[in-house]
């Protein structure tokens, strides 16, 4: 498939935008002419990726918003409604990884952010997003997934568990919009990647042996410069 789609001009929402995964797509949307909304809790790190952006030649706003909390997409998307007509692309990127440990010992209180974060906030997002999206001629939404979603392994569970619910709702939001608008839906698992989660679940692994978040970015940006269609699902494997 070609990268044949002008990107320029269009509005995008990417949350987790403050480091990894998420500051590289957000950077790389930027590049292509997209203004782009970065949300994530640090702000000082929202700031870091907003000035590397604009030092480019790019546009951004900063939205901080804290998935844990129960009306922080609400608030986020209502301060979006209030500037902002339509929204074009919306790349869920933020997750959280709970401790790896056998479901016997899952951690209560990590496997109920994992949850929220992973889940509900991705219900959430969908939900107080949908209208914006349905207003754009070509609107696609991107999920960051992974590998344990679809194949359980052992003491991965906790996360495993939070992305296979996040795939779900996904791939049932994807359908559901499918034929009443134009809104496509695209699930990518990243693969090794170096970022900061796969230091945690990975300690002792040489970081220079896995590719960059900005392979994935670039990835990601050119999907969504093609004709897809709704329920795509790909691993970004090259380095």
């Amino acid at each position: 498939m070609a990268d044949t789609k002008d990107l320029s001009g269009k509005l995008a929402v990417v949350t987790g935008a403050s480091r990894g995964i998420g500051a590289a797509t957000a950077k790389a949307l930027a590049a292509r002419g997209v203004h782009v909304i970065l949300t994530a809790r640090d702000v000082k790190a929202l700031e870091e990726v907003e000035d590397a952006i604009h030092a480019s030649g790019g546009n951004s706003t900063i939205a901080p918003v804290d998935l844990t909390e129960v009306d922080g997409v609400a608030r986020l998307a209502t301060a979006i409604r209030g500037r902002w007509d339509t929204l074009d692309y919306l790349v869920i990127s933020g997750a959280y990884l709970p401790h790896l440990t056998p479901v016997t010992q899952i951690d209560a209180k990590q496997f109920g952010q994992a949850m929220t974060i992973n889940v509900m906030a991705t219900q959430a997002l969908l939900a107080n997003f949908d209208a914006l999206l349905k207003r754009s001629d070509d609107a696609v939404v991107v999920g960051l997934t992974s590998s344990v979603g679809a194949a359980p392994r052992a003491y991965w569970s906790g996360y495993g568990a939070s992305k296979a619910a996040f795939d779900n709702l996904l791939s049932s939001y994807g359908q559901e919009v499918e034929k009443i608008g134009n809104i496509r839906v695209a699930i990518v698992d990243p693969g090794a990647t170096r970022t900061a989660m796969r230091e945690k679940a990975y300690p002792g692994e040489d970081p220079q042996t896995v590719k960059p978040p900005e392979v994935v970015a670039d990835r990601i940006v050119t999907l969504l410069g093609e004709n897809f269609p709704s329920g795509h699902r790909e691993r970004v494997n090259s380095a």
